[in-house]
């Protein structure tokens, strides 16, 4: 099963990935990123899929389309969103049914969307974390594949925190794929 891993930054995911040698066929970036330098000297292909527009006029569908196509044409039968921060129109989820697997800084479905950390914090909560799921085409949602709690502690910041439950996707994010990948996880 090739797996096509798709990011937007620094590539910490995507380093904890390789680390524990998942098996990654094609990295795909939507804007210039370290995690395609990442994957670079790593020896995995690599596609730049830039969005030149991040405002109202962004053609959702057609980039979407143009990833499933780059995709396609790398044989991927499974998707890991890595931090990849550009919200994909349905296409995708109905070419990848089930196929594309997403982290989020959070037990969902607590603390949806892109400030799931800064949400934690400002609600008080005691206890946060990763959840790796099913990405579907509602924002967040899809089955949960599992989560790791990370305790919030006196004295945490957004980034403070935020680095604590990257450690904890870092180990957990690579043990589902090879789940998946082995089939002791079923999608």
């Amino acid at each position: 099963m090739n797996i096509g891993v798709l990011v937007s930054g620094t590539g910490s995911n995507l380093e904890a990935m390789i680390r524990e040698r998942v098996p990654i066929a094609l990295v795909i970036a939507d804007r210039e990123c370290r995690a395609l330098e990442i994957a670079s000297h790593a020896g995995i292909p690599t596609e730049l899929v830039e969005r030149a527009d991040f405002g109202a006029n962004f053609d959702r569908v057609w980039y979407t389309e143009k990833l499933v196509r780059i995709l396609e044409r790398h044989s991927i039968h499974l998707v890991a969103m890595a931090g990849f921060m550009t919200f994909l129109s349905k296409e995708i989820f109905e070419k990848f049914d089930g196929h594309i697997v997403n982290t989020h800084p959070s037990l969902l479905p607590l603390y949806k969307g892109n400030r799931a950390v800064e949400d934690a914090l400002t609600a008080g909560a005691t206890e946060t974390g990763c959840t790796i799921h099913i990405a579907t085409e509602n924002l967040d949602d899809g089955k949960i594949l599992a989560q790791e709690r990370v305790p919030i502690m006196p004295g945490d910041n957004v980034e403070i925190l935020h680095e604590r439950i990257k450690e904890a996707e870092h180990r957990l994010y690579p043990k589902i794929l090879k789940d998946i990948l082995s089939g002791n996880l079923a999608l």
